[in-house]
């Protein structure tokens, strides 16, 4: 079998592919529309560009796409299913990491600590304007409750607080971790909604002025999903208008499709980035050491479930 990765991955997972005697080789530069995929069975990728019906159609000898980290919506899932070829991904292997993000944007947002710390630095010392809050006894929403809202709510078991999940997407989903919620309840009761759902049709601009009015009291919003899910305009005009104190974006609407490449010279954004209660981070909650060979790892495994020789 002859694998071409597209992308750059841990090493482990060419090692792996090439234990089972499978022939590996790389292109990280040729255009799209110039690549050679004749004899091509499978493709490694993270998110260089999209695989659409058009290119997919050209891969005869296709058989599978391995897709380094979560989301899928670079790739036609539609005619990868018509052509018979199997999708990889690997959420299990940096759910730990964008967990463990997304916890701590919250507590950054919670103690002030962007704030702080700046002040600290400008020979400041101002206590009183500087008091946190405590996440024992609020309610955290986790907005779609797959393998990264599992994480975050597992992490948040230890705070003492109440976590009520939804997910348009599953049915009898609520753990020992969090409460299945309506979305109803979530605007009456939340005081933190962290967001983990993928980028679809249905989810494009999820957060915008009309979902966010809904809510009954101030927020603190948490975003380690996908950019396009928030609108930035429709929450720093919630910022201004009190009906959200914190925010905490791991990735903005603006990202070129491989997130490498971003024109943050946008009037809103450029106001939100200057506020103490948001907290920015540039798509790297599921950027760690052990994500990168973790990712791998998994997709190495999923691999071999499918394809055993």
């Amino acid at each position: 079998m002859n694998v071409l990765f597209l992308d750059s991955v841990h090493e482990i997972l060419e090692q792996r592919l090439i234990a089972k005697g499978w022939n590996c080789s790389h292109d990280y530069k040729t255009e799209k529309s110039a690549l050679h995929l004749e004899g091509v069975n499978g493709i490694v990728i993270r998110s260089r560009f999209t695989l659409d019906r058009a290119f997919l159609e050209q891969a005869l000898d296709l058989k599978w796409i391995a897709r380094s980290g979560s989301g899928l919506e670079n790739i036609d899932l539609v005619a990868c299913k018509d052509l018979g070829i199997h999708v990889f991904n690997s959420p299990e292997g940096n759910r730990t990491a964008v967990a463990e993000h997304a916890m701590g944007m919250l507590l950054m947002l919670a103690n002030q600590l962007r704030k702080a710390d700046r002040e600290v630095r400008e020979m400041q010392w101002n206590r009183e304007s500087n008091r946190g809050f405590e996440i024992e006894g609020k309610t955290v929403a986790i907005i779609g409750y797959g393998v990264m809202g599992k994480a975050f709510a597992k992490r948040l078991s230890g705070f003492d607080c109440h976590v009520l999940a939804y997910d348009k997407y599953l049915e009898n989903y609520g753990d020992q971790y969090a409460t299945q919620a309506s979305m109803q309840e979530i605007y009456e009761r939340a005081d933190i909604v962290s967001l983990h759902v993928p980028l679809k049709e249905d989810t494009k601009y999820l957060v915008n002025e009309t979902w966010l009015n809904g809510f009954k009291k101030p927020i603190v919003l948490l975003n380690t999903s996908r950019g396009g899910v928030v609108q930035i305009a429709a929450i720093e005009a919630a910022i201004v208008q009190g009906e959200i104190t914190g925010v905490g974006l791991d990735v903005l609407e603006y990202e070129e499709s491989s997130f490498e490449k971003i024109n943050l010279n946008h009037p809103e954004f450029v106001s939100l980035a200057q506020r103490d209660n948001v907290v920015l981070s540039p798509h790297v909650a599921g950027w760690t050491i052990e994500s990168y060979i973790k990712l791998s790892s998994v997709l190495a495994d999923k691999i071999d479930l499918v394809f055993k020789s």
